[in-house]
Protein backbone atom coordinates (compact mmCIF):
# COMPACT_ATOMS: atom_id res chain seq x y z
CA UNK A 1 0.00 0.00 0.00
CA UNK A 2 1.62 3.41 -0.56
CA UNK A 3 1.56 5.80 2.01
CA UNK A 4 1.47 10.06 1.16
CA UNK A 5 4.97 11.03 2.46
CA UNK A 6 5.84 14.67 1.26
CA UNK A 7 9.43 15.59 0.35
CA UNK A 8 9.58 18.59 2.04
CA UNK A 9 9.72 16.50 5.36
CA UNK A 10 11.79 14.94 7.52
CA UNK A 11 10.67 11.27 9.41
CA UNK A 12 11.49 9.43 12.42
CA UNK A 13 11.44 5.74 12.65
CA UNK A 14 8.48 6.07 15.10
CA UNK A 15 6.43 7.44 12.16
CA UNK A 16 6.75 10.64 13.53
CA UNK A 17 7.19 13.89 10.72
CA UNK A 18 9.06 17.17 11.65
CA UNK A 19 8.72 20.26 9.41
CA UNK A 20 11.55 22.93 9.59
CA UNK A 21 10.61 26.55 10.06
CA UNK A 22 13.86 28.71 10.97
CA UNK A 23 14.33 27.73 14.34
CA UNK A 24 11.07 25.72 14.90
CA UNK A 25 9.97 22.37 14.13
CA UNK A 26 6.23 21.54 13.52
CA UNK A 27 5.79 17.94 14.19
CA UNK A 28 3.26 15.15 13.42
CA UNK A 29 2.43 11.47 12.79
CA UNK A 30 2.95 10.49 9.17
CA UNK A 31 0.47 8.58 7.11
CA UNK A 32 1.61 5.70 7.66
CA UNK A 33 1.10 5.84 11.40
CA UNK A 34 -2.74 7.04 11.05
CA UNK A 35 -3.27 4.30 8.82
CA UNK A 36 -1.83 1.57 11.13
CA UNK A 37 -3.58 3.15 14.39
CA UNK A 38 -6.95 3.42 12.65
CA UNK A 39 -9.66 5.58 13.92
CA UNK A 40 -8.56 7.96 16.24
CA UNK A 41 -10.57 9.07 19.04
CA UNK A 42 -7.79 11.02 21.40
CA UNK A 43 -4.95 13.11 21.44
CA UNK A 44 -2.97 14.68 24.43
CA UNK A 45 -0.18 16.70 23.90
CA UNK A 46 1.97 18.50 26.28
CA UNK A 47 1.77 22.06 27.71
CA UNK A 48 3.18 24.99 25.62
CA UNK A 49 6.61 25.60 27.57
CA UNK A 50 7.56 21.41 28.35
CA UNK A 51 10.88 20.69 26.99
CA UNK A 52 11.89 17.84 25.23
CA UNK A 53 14.68 16.20 24.48
CA UNK A 54 14.82 13.47 21.01
CA UNK A 55 13.66 10.53 21.41
CA UNK A 56 11.17 11.23 24.62
CA UNK A 57 7.43 10.98 24.66
CA UNK A 58 5.67 14.03 24.22
CA UNK A 59 2.02 12.50 23.91
CA UNK A 60 -0.48 9.81 22.91
CA UNK A 61 -2.68 8.78 20.63
CA UNK A 62 -5.31 6.44 21.06
CA UNK A 63 -7.42 4.52 18.56
CA UNK A 64 -10.23 2.17 18.85
CA UNK A 65 -7.46 -0.09 18.30
CA UNK A 66 -4.72 0.61 20.70
CA UNK A 67 -2.90 4.11 22.88
CA UNK A 68 0.22 4.90 21.10
CA UNK A 69 3.33 7.25 22.40
CA UNK A 70 4.35 10.35 20.49
CA UNK A 71 7.81 10.57 20.07
CA UNK A 72 9.80 14.10 19.83
CA UNK A 73 12.25 13.97 16.95
CA UNK A 74 13.97 16.78 18.21
CA UNK A 75 15.11 18.51 21.29
CA UNK A 76 13.41 21.84 22.03
CA UNK A 77 10.75 23.49 23.84
CA UNK A 78 7.30 23.32 22.81
CA UNK A 79 6.10 26.53 21.84
CA UNK A 80 2.90 25.58 20.21
CA UNK A 81 0.14 22.71 20.65
CA UNK A 82 -2.56 22.19 18.39
CA UNK A 83 -5.09 22.34 20.88
CA UNK A 84 -8.16 21.78 17.90
CA UNK A 85 -6.91 17.85 18.19
CA UNK A 86 -8.88 17.71 21.36
CA UNK A 87 -12.09 18.25 19.73
CA UNK A 88 -11.37 16.80 16.67
CA UNK A 89 -8.83 13.71 17.05
CA UNK A 90 -10.02 12.09 13.56
CA UNK A 91 -7.92 14.79 12.06
CA UNK A 92 -5.19 12.55 12.26
CA UNK A 93 -6.53 10.24 9.78
CA UNK A 94 -7.81 12.76 7.62
CA UNK A 95 -5.09 15.10 7.78
CA UNK A 96 -2.00 14.21 8.99
CA UNK A 97 0.35 16.75 7.27
CA UNK A 98 -2.19 19.75 7.35
CA UNK A 99 -4.55 20.45 9.83
CA UNK A 100 -3.95 17.50 12.31
CA UNK A 101 0.03 18.85 13.26
CA UNK A 102 0.38 18.12 16.75
CA UNK A 103 3.30 20.41 18.48
CA UNK A 104 5.11 23.53 17.07
CA UNK A 105 8.74 22.66 19.21
CA UNK A 106 11.83 25.41 19.32
CA UNK A 107 15.23 23.62 18.17
CA UNK A 108 17.77 23.47 20.89
CA UNK A 109 20.21 22.15 18.71
CA UNK A 110 19.57 22.73 14.82
CA UNK A 111 22.42 19.84 14.08
CA UNK A 112 19.66 17.14 14.99
CA UNK A 113 17.59 17.84 12.26
CA UNK A 114 20.45 16.24 10.32
CA UNK A 115 19.68 12.72 12.06
CA UNK A 116 16.15 12.55 10.71
CA UNK A 117 15.12 11.14 7.23
CA UNK A 118 14.61 12.28 4.12
CA UNK A 119 11.47 11.07 2.41
CA UNK A 120 13.26 8.48 0.18
CA UNK A 121 15.00 7.21 3.25
CA UNK A 122 11.49 6.96 4.96
CA UNK A 123 10.14 5.47 1.96
CA UNK A 124 12.65 2.12 2.19
CA UNK A 125 12.44 2.23 5.82
CA UNK A 126 8.50 1.25 5.47
CA UNK A 127 9.36 -1.22 2.33
CA UNK A 128 11.32 -3.05 5.56
CA UNK A 129 8.55 -3.64 7.28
Amino acid sequence: MAHNIPADLKYTKDHEWAKVEGDNVIIGITDFAQSALGDIVFVELPEVGKTLNAHQSFGVVESIKSVSDLYSPISGTVVEVNSGLQDTPELCNAEPYGAAWMIKVKLSDKQEVNSLLSASDYQNFLSTL
